[in-house]
């Protein structure tokens, strides 16, 4: 808001010399509506960023149209944890395919999303398991993220109403607080939402997720900011469950490629057995 208003300022001072210029050298009318027609435009043009466009540039920076990851998870609990090594794929906003490649036991087992549903092929079983709407709120692969989190992640910014709450520095970056209300017709799990984003960057540092009584059900914290696929953003995220001490979710980028060449075919149940 600073910055536009000392630009509408400069812009009124360049509005008043141009006047005064006209008027000592005969006014030229044709030459000062140009100008003012200019600034009109200018200033019409200059608006303070919404709430809206941060959670959007926010999710612009880690969901490109299109990606291919190479992901570790770390499933932390208070007396033992385990890594899930997987590739992904990605077609934003509606399909995603992700192939489990380590431990053993788990190799072979793929998540895929197409739109607002989600399957899974167990290959020991050798059977794909469509997951019904009353599972979507259950853990994935043991993880503190769930079903929804995969079909919802890319919906916040259209689903929800934002509004900036204030500004602060969370982890040495000053950051906006944003309010997200899910609007009435929208059917998402979250009564709201508060997320932390940097104002330079637009990264995500952390979220917190509310329920429909309010109460805070797990957060989100982003760190270890690198430089990854030709884009700068935290490349270790947290999920942390607020009702279950000693657990929580943490997982690695280790490679990306954004605008990776895709296509919808490619999100087949078909692909769900041959992806490797």
């Amino acid at each position: 808001m600073k910055d536009y208003l000392n630009i509408c300022s400069y812009l009124s001072k360049y509005l008043l010399i141009k006047i005064k210029t006209h008027r000592s050298n005969s006014l030229n009318l044709k030459t000062v509506c140009g100008t003012i027609s200019f600034l009109i435009f200018t200033i019409s043009n200059i608006q303070p960023q919404s709430a809206r466009d941060i959670i959007d540039k926010s999710y612009e920076l880690v969901y490109a149209k299109s990606s291919y990851s190479e992901i570790s998870m770390t499933i932390v609990k208070p007396n033992w944890l385990r890594t899930i090594s997987m590739k992904a794929w990605a077609l934003e906003p509606d399909y995603a395919l992700i192939y489990i490649t380590e431990p053993a036991r788990d190799k072979g087992t793929v998540t895929l999303k197409r739109e607002k549903e989600v399957w899974s092929w167990i290959p020991a079983a050798q059977k794909i398991i469509k997951i019904p709407p009353s599972m979507m709120l259950q853990s994935w692969m043991g993880s503190d993220f769930t079903n929804d989190d995969l079909v919802r992640s890319s919906s916040v910014v259209d689903d929800y109403d934002h509004k900036i709450l204030s500004k602060e520095k969370i982890d040495g970056y000053e950051s906006y607080i944003i309010e997200s209300i899910p609007k009435p017709e929208a059917g998402v799990v979250w009564s709201k939402i508060i997320t932390w984003i940097t104002e330079k960057g637009y990264m995500q540092l952390k979220s917190e997720f509310y329920d429909e009584d309010g109460f805070l059900i797990k957060t989100f914290r982003g760190s270890e900011i690198k430089s990854l696929g030709g884009r700068i953003f935290p490349t270790k995220w947290e999920m942390i469950p607020n009702d279950k001490p000693g657990n929580k979710t943490i997982i690695d980028y280790l490679d990306i490629k954004f605008n990776y060449k895709l296509n919808e075919s490619f999100f087949s149940q078909q692909n769900m057995k041959r992806i490797r």
